[in-house]
């Protein structure tokens, strides 16, 4: 695999501007947030060749039928992850790093699609997020497929609609999975852990232990897959730091933990793509968001203080 921070590597942009999968608007245009805090720039100013893809295909909710109402608008958000599949595997075999920006975390079934057609299997994952996504519709509350994806991608539900020819199920391995800065945990998800074989890293780990530590643990066990894909919902940062998310949680981790956290994968290396997800400019004050999310992409790169 080819590290994050070899500053030789092409960095592909691919937008996925998806509001579908949330119950609130506004993350769609997130994608345009987060270039408008000049995402391009300050990638390039680290020495990487920036290729920006555009953004795929997306449906209005206004223009559609919300469906099955214990998976709401899936029929579209599929549309839209296929399409983000073959744009990540033609990023990959044309020796780019995939950088993909959301839109709703329910877009994480197209890249993981993605980079498990494209490198043959089963890869790990970091998955930095408030929450678990880890509902199927028949545990989900709510239907919205946002809080979803990971049941997807480790191919928790038979159900025949979740399958595609454009990825294989499971897209991750469980023993590879590792879930950081959790501490918002619907039951049905709950009960579905305890069976489990992923690695869950709660607000309370991060208080006891520290964000260094657990992010050192984590990429030993997200290693070993077929690829190593980090995921950065930014609801995983307390929201006084990051107000304009989709779905905000109170007691996450610092605006220093986030660096933290992005600057050990980049020391280690090992990293092969990365997705920015959940920035919602409708709640956000002054782009502050946005502009957190660009810098931390920029840390995962190798940005360092000296």
């Amino acid at each position: 695999m080819t590290a994050v921070a070899d500053s030789a590597r092409r960095i592909a942009v691919i937008g996925a501007a998806l509001d579908l999968g949330s119950g609130r608007r506004g993350v769609d245009m997130g994608p345009s947030a987060i270039r408008y805090a000049q995402l391009s720039e300050q990638v390039s100013a680290l020495g990487y060749s920036i290729d920006d893809h555009g953004n795929v295909d997306t449906s209005l909710a206004e223009a559609l039928d919300e469906g099955d109402p214990e998976a709401r608008y899936w029929v579209a958000i599929k549309a839209t992850c296929e399409q983000l599949a073959r744009d990540v595997v033609r990023a990959v075999e044309a020796d780019e790093l995939p950088l993909v920006l959301g839109g709703d975390h329910a877009i994480a079934v197209g890249s993981l699609g993605g980079l498990a057609a494209v490198h043959g299997g089963p890869g790990g994952v970091i998955w930095f997020d408030a929450h678990t996504d880890m509902n199927t519709p028949q545990t989900s509350p709510t239907g919205n497929v946002h809080g979803m994806p990971l049941a997807i991608a480790l191919g928790l539900t038979d159900d025949p609609r979740f399958r595609s020819d454009t990825w294989p199920v499971p897209m991750l391995a469980e023993e590879h999975t590792v879930l950081i800065g959790v501490r918002s945990v619907d039951e049905g998800e709950r009960r579905r852990l305890r069976e489990l074989g992923v690695h869950v890293f709660t607000m309370y780990d991060i208080d006891r232990r520290g964000i260094g530590p657990i992010v050192e643990e984590a990429l030993e066990l997200a290693a070993g897959g077929a690829f190593m894909h980090v995921s950065l919902d930014m609801d995983v940062v307390d929201p006084e730091q990051a107000p304009g998310v989709g779905t905000p949680v109170r007691g996450g981790i610092t605006y220093r933990e986030a660096h933290l956290g992005m600057e050990i994968l980049a020391k280690r290396g090992v990293v092969t793509s990365l997705e920015v997800v959940e920035v919602n400019p409708v709640l956000d004050e002054r782009n502050a968001t946005a502009s957190l999310a660009v810098e931390l992409v920029c840390s995962a790169l190798g940005a360092r203080i000296l």
